[in-house]
């Protein structure tokens, strides 16, 4: 990781264990949950906050003035809101993105889920995304989510990232580790 994404990670990490938690004893995991989603969502629609959480160009009070005109516009909870009132009047807002994966990683920590990325040669179907689910379910004992992308250049196959695990059964792979045994006899 570099040095600046390290450090977003740190900053975010803080706030979102902050926010979490205050959301938590309220008992507002699930207003939490929502505001992360709705956060997220205009975050990738909106050049605008991309530009307001990024630029250096507005003052603390600007960015305060905006980012608590989104929260009131959104009707985001109580921590959410506050916990990026403080982020504004701290100029931490650039790491709202990462504020936003850590909180989605602590909310599935406390719901007993897990979120696995899976980047297939092709799109799956139902039943095959039901079925890598339950199979992932069973090895982990936590409810799994899919993020599923798909990658035509690894020609077959798939690769599941699971925490801190990967297993890439993908065609690309194996004609590459083919290729280097093939360079080791050779």
């Amino acid at each position: 990781m570099s040095e600046p994404a390290s450090i977003s990670a740190a900053i975010a990490g803080r706030y979102a264990t902050a926010i979490f938690e205050l959301a938590r004893d309220a008992g507002g995991v699930d207003a939490l949950e929502a505001d992360v989603g709705a956060l997220g969502a205009a975050l990738a629609a909106s050049a605008e906050l991309r530009d307001l959480i990024s630029s250096p160009l507005y003052s603390r009070d600007d960015q305060g003035k905006a980012i608590a005109a989104v929260a009131a516009r959104m009707g985001l909870s109580a921590p959410m809101a506050q916990g990026l009132a403080l982020m504004a009047s701290k100029r931490r807002l650039f790491a709202l993105p990462q504020l936003l994966k850590a909180l989605a990683e602590a909310i599935a920590t406390a719901k007993g889920e897990m979120t696995a990325e899976v980047t297939a040669a092709a799109p799956l179907s139902d039943a095959q995304a039901a079925k890598l689910a339950a199979t992932l379910q069973e090895k982990t004992g936590k409810t799994v989510k899919l993020n599923v992308a798909v990658d035509d250049s690894l020609i077959g196959g798939m690769i599941v990232r699971l925490g801190s695990r990967m297993i890439d059964t993908s065609i690309r792979s194996k004609l590459a580790s083919l290729q280097n045994t093939m360079k080791e006899v050779g």
